[in-house]
């Protein structure tokens, strides 16, 4: 399976080994489908910085709206940065009664992104590239997360004691979650929903979104 290979291959490069599979790389496709919103970490596996700092690697290469790079990134691995995220990040707005994340399952490595200009459409154009790259990013280091907006941000600041606004918080971490796409046709509800401890969600087909 790809996401056995991928996972595989992100453990051999952290941990020095030389690759015993051959030159097989995952589709585009086998990425985006892999790259799935995680509400709960397996807290056994530590994220290190250096796979942090590979996923910020990719904004360089990405587009910006009039080339005004305005993102920063700040980098959070397992330690109390990451717990004083926890105390100001929510999780899965659309389940409200199960209190995501559970006990045990919290993110413990982030990357805040914080912009140098106001928020305007361009600059949010660029978030959204930048944190959807940066997940596929993740995605091929056999990790996963989850993009964050509902957040205090003024309080997460503070907390941090960042010189710029945070405007997204990315959770990075090893899925403890089963996620599965469910396909509906146009109408159909599209709200995301648990049952029998698999978080489904539901997704448009292509001819339903082809105007």
């Amino acid at each position: 399976m790809a996401d056995n290979y991928l996972e595989k291959r992100a453990e051999e490069i952290n941990s020095g080994k030389k690759s015993t599979a051959g030159p097989k790389r995952a589709s585009l496709d086998t990425l985006v489908r892999l790259n799935r919103s995680v509400r709960g970490y397996d807290q056994s596996y530590v994220v290190h910085q250096r796979q942090l700092e590979a996923m910020v690697a990719v904004n360089p290469k990405v587009a910006s709206s009039v080339n005004q790079q305005a993102l920063r990134f700040h980098l959070v691995t397992k330690g109390p940065e990451a717990d004083e995220i926890n105390r100001h990040i929510k999780m899965g707005r659309a389940l409200p009664e199960l209190h995501l994340p559970f006990p045990g399952t919290e993110p413990e490595a982030f990357i805040v992104v914080c912009t140098t200009k106001p928020e305007n459409p361009g600059l949010l154009i660029d978030l959204g590239i930048s944190v959807q790259t940066m997940l596929l990013k993740a995605v091929d280091l056999g990790l996963r997360g989850l993009i964050i907006r509902n957040f205090d941000h003024a309080a997460l600041q503070a907390g941090l004691g960042l010189p710029l606004e945070p405007i997204c918080v990315v959770a990075v971490g090893k899925s403890a979650e089963k996620i599965e796409l469910v396909e509906i046709k146009a109408g159909e509800s599209i709200k995301y929903y648990r049952k029998d401890g698999v978080h489904y969600v539901p997704k448009l087909r292509v001819e339903d979104i082809i105007i």
